[in-house]
């Protein structure tokens, strides 16, 4: 959420920022409702403050023997005026946190303008794409005896996937030498979290409510969903926590599969395993303090890029601008790897600073060392990296022409020594 002091002080100014996503913010709304606010919080101070003098009174008059019958019923009539007053203040104040959870983040300055990603600004490149001297073929074509998704669209329908023998076996060494990566190189703490949550943890990282139509709920007693990203449940183990200074950062690395309907992609990138119901991932979560979350995108960033030169897979890194950002985000910088079929970089990784967006919708905080206050947390994360699609650029970009598909060096331990998959086969 937007911190609502921000909002009562630079209504105007938010209201700019957020025009830059294409977000229209009702100002007039907004006023009306804080003012509404703040009208029948001075009125329920009035009355409790009348019913503290009527009571005093009420004491008064007794000590001294005097009639206090009519001052017994003021009381009671100020008491049922304060609770009218206190349900009305309740009503308003639920309907003004509706409203503020349903505005996005506020853009950060150094995130460029524009309206889509054609607008988005390349930051740097690292290693030229491979000149094939044959037509590369998409990971598709490259090997149907692996990627098997008539199987999977009679299991499940479409945009599933069934991997087959060398080619699932490839997939579950990207998970592991990424996981291992991020533990032994980079310091992340490995997390196993649950694939279903309910609505308070989606509610905390902005899913909801806007975004449930591209969840798929679980049927049961409770109000739960299937992740669409583990940054769901991993980020929510600091929700309504007041952590210790000396306990940041947190650096967490977990493996999940995610779960999305696609709703808002339809017809979007349907051949293949680009854009499916089900994928997985390994995704990178940070929390640290108010002032560390800049340096903290830089590097989980590069965290995530290690991966891509240790594949030594050609990408791209790409500020997106602000109409092409999340909702949670303040500024995101997506990394695009090549894929030779389509002769074009594509997203592989979605790094995201959400400063203390998050954290206000979770109360998550830590305790200032200075002045002992709890503080909000910045947190942030990263795909590092989303695994199907980088077994699509290692399959497109690693093929050889003559049926077969290298194994890159980093991966062959994780392979027992296998160097290339039989494609054609």
């Amino acid at each position: 959420m937007i911190e609502p002091a921000r909002l009562r002080r630079d209504i105007q100014g938010v209201a700019s920022r957020l025009a830059l996503r294409g977000f229209t913010l009702d100002v007039a709304r907004f006023e009306a409702l804080d003012t509404r606010r703040r009208d029948l919080q001075a009125e329920t101070e009035r009355l409790r403050n009348e019913r503290r003098t009527t009571s005093r009174r009420i004491g008064a008059a007794k000590a001294a023997g005097e009639d206090i019958a009519p001052l017994v019923a003021a009381v009671g009539g100020l008491g049922d005026r304060l609770s009218a007053a206190a349900r009305d203040f309740d009503s308003v104040r639920a309907e003004l946190d509706e409203f503020s959870r349903s505005l996005p983040n506020v853009p950060d300055a150094s995130v460029p303008p524009g309206r889509d990603e054609s607008d988005n600004l390349e930051l740097r490149r690292w290693r030229e794409p491979a000149d094939f001297n044959f037509t590369p073929k998409d990971h598709v074509d490259l090997a149907p005896s692996l990627l098997d998704l008539e199987a999977a669209a009679k299991l499940s329908g479409a945009r599933f996937s069934v991997l087959r023998g060398p080619l699932a076996r490839l997939h579950r060494a990207l998970v592991q030498f990424m996981v291992d990566t991020h533990v032994q190189d980079h310091g992340y703490e490995e997390v196993y979290v649950p694939y279903i949550v309910d609505r308070a943890a989606l509610l905390g990282t902005g899913q909801l409510p806007k975004f449930e139509d591209d969840l798929f709920a679980v049927r049961g007693e409770r109000d739960q969903f299937l992740i669409p990203t583990a940054e769901v449940p991993v980020t929510n183990l600091v929700r309504e926590r007041i952590l210790a200074a000396s306990e940041l950062p947190l650096r967490f690395v977990a493996h999940t599969p995610c779960f999305r309907s696609e709703a808002g992609n339809y017809g979007k990138d349907t051949r293949g395993m680009f854009r499916q119901h089900q994928f997985e991932k390994v995704e990178l979560v940070q929390v640290v303090a108010a002032g560390d979350s800049w340096p903290a995108l830089e590097e989980l960033t590069g965290h995530a890029e290690t991966i891509l030169r240790k594949l030594d897979l050609p990408y791209r890194a790409v500020a997106l601008c602000a109409g092409d950002l999340g909702f949670a985000a303040a500024k995101t910088i997506d990394l695009e790897v090549w894929l030779p079929a389509e002769r074009r970089y594509r997203e592989i990784s979605s790094c995201s600073n959400f400063l203390d967006f998050q954290a206000r919708r979770m109360m998550a905080r830590c305790r200032s060392p200075e002045s002992g206050r709890p503080e909000y947390v910045h947190t942030l994360n990263g795909s590092g990296l989303a695994v199907g699609r980088t077994l699509i650029a290692i399959m497109e970009n690693y093929q050889d022409g003559d049926g077969a598909i290298h194994v890159p060096d980093a991966l062959r331990a994780y392979m027992g020594g296998v160097t290339r998959l039989d494609a054609a086969a």
